[in-house]
C-alpha cells in the first residue's frame, strides 16, 4: 500500500506543476478550490474551481 500511495501522491503533484505552468496561479487556484469542494463535499466550491479551469482552457478558443 505505501507505494500506491506515492505513486499517487507523485500523480497528483505532477497534475498540479502542470496546471500551474500552463495556466498560472489562475489554474492552480481553480485545482485547489476543486479539491477543497471535494475534501469538503461542497459543490458550491468545487464548481466553481471547475469554472475557473474551464475558462482558463477555453480561453484562447474566445
Amino acid at each position: 500500500m505505501p507505494v500506491l500511495a506515492l505513486i499517487a501522491a507523485v500523480f497528483v503533484v505532477g497534475v498540479e506543476q502542470t496546471i500551474q505552468w500552463k495556466y498560472g496561479a489562475a489554474g492552480f487556484i481553480g485545482l485547489l478550490l476543486i479539491t477543497i469542494g471535494i475534501k469538503a463535499k461542497s459543490p458550491a466550491v468545487s464548481s466553481t474551481g471547475a469554472v475557473i479551469l474551464a475558462l482558463l482552457v477555453a480561453r484562447p478558443a474566445l
